[in-house]
């Protein structure tokens, strides 16, 4: 993608330089990057977050769940320019709806506050886009990925919900139920994201395949959370997920029915 990235000049053009991040001393971008980051009393692991992040990203934007500790004030001690958004509601899906809607970057990454994700990998998931993907998926499974932190019932739930994924909407993926993802804004307004809770992955994977958009694996690692524990309940959001994937195989059949339907009315005489 000619127009997105852009090979060193071999002397200094001004207007390249008001128009590319420089990423490398081989590479540059074009599309301002956000980096969206929900947080709910991540004080202690923010240190770590932060210093993982690439500096050429235009803006962080931190959503913050009512933290009741040093959240929001560490935050802005360690990066001035980050974006605080106040959370209205409860839940991952409903934090990451209201830092979507506070980006101003033509791409969004989703990165988690607990210290498992390295920035470092931002890189990938933004080279897999401005080379044509709409959404970057990352995956702990594909070749090269991996993790520190998937206990036996969580690692044998995701691989049977991911192939139950994959045999109902013809998807390919490794991982289903991971948060570091990167897209193109636009793709927003085809996905339509609805559910409040860490069932948000599972529902952008499986409506980013039903809207066609083109989707590509990044290798990513996940490490161990640094401090305090996780939200995150197996049992329960692994239930919580597998009711997103009966209720979008319910919606696809019907609107298939519904098509149907429109065609016979328009060609009685050829569908009977």
């Amino acid at each position: 993608m000619s127009s997105a990235l852009h090979p060193p000049s071999s002397g200094p053009d001004p207007s390249v330089d008001a128009q590319y991040r420089p990423i490398s001393s081989h590479l540059a971008i074009a599309p301002p990057v956000s980096v969206v980051i929900p947080a709910m009393n991540e004080a202690e692991n923010l240190p770590y977050v932060f210093k993982t992040l690439p500096d050429w990203i235009h803006e962080v934007v931190l959503v913050d769940g009512n933290s009741t500790d040093a959240t929001v004030e560490v935050a802005r001690g360690l990066r001035p320019d980050v974006r605080v958004v106040p959370q209205r509601g409860r839940g991952k899906g409903d934090a990451l709806i209201a830092g979507f809607e506070a980006c101003t970057g033509e791409i969004i990454v989703m990165v988690d506050a607990d210290g498992s994700a390295d920035g470092g990998e931002i890189v990938s998931y933004v080279s897999a886009l401005v080379s044509g993907a709409d959404f970057a998926k990352g995956s702990r499974f594909a070749n090269g990925g991996g993790t520190d932190d998937m206990t036996f019932v969580r690692r044998l739930g995701n691989r049977v919900l991911c192939a139950v994924v994959n045999r109902k909407f013809g998807a390919r993926y490794t991982d289903l139920c991971y948060g570091y993802n990167a897209f193109w804004r636009h793709c927003l307004d085809k996905i339509e994201l609805d559910c409040t809770g860490f069932e948000v992955e599972t529902l952008m994977n499986i409506r980013v395949v039903k809207a066609g958009l083109r989707v590509q694996e990044i290798p990513s690692h996940e490490y161990l959370r640094i401090h305090g524990t996780s939200n995150l309940r197996a049992v329960r959001d692994g239930l919580r997920v597998l009711r997103v994937i009966l209720d979008e195989r319910s919606t696809r059949r019907t609107r298939r029915r519904a098509r149907d339907a429109r065609l016979l009315g328009s060609y009685p005489g050829e569908l009977s």
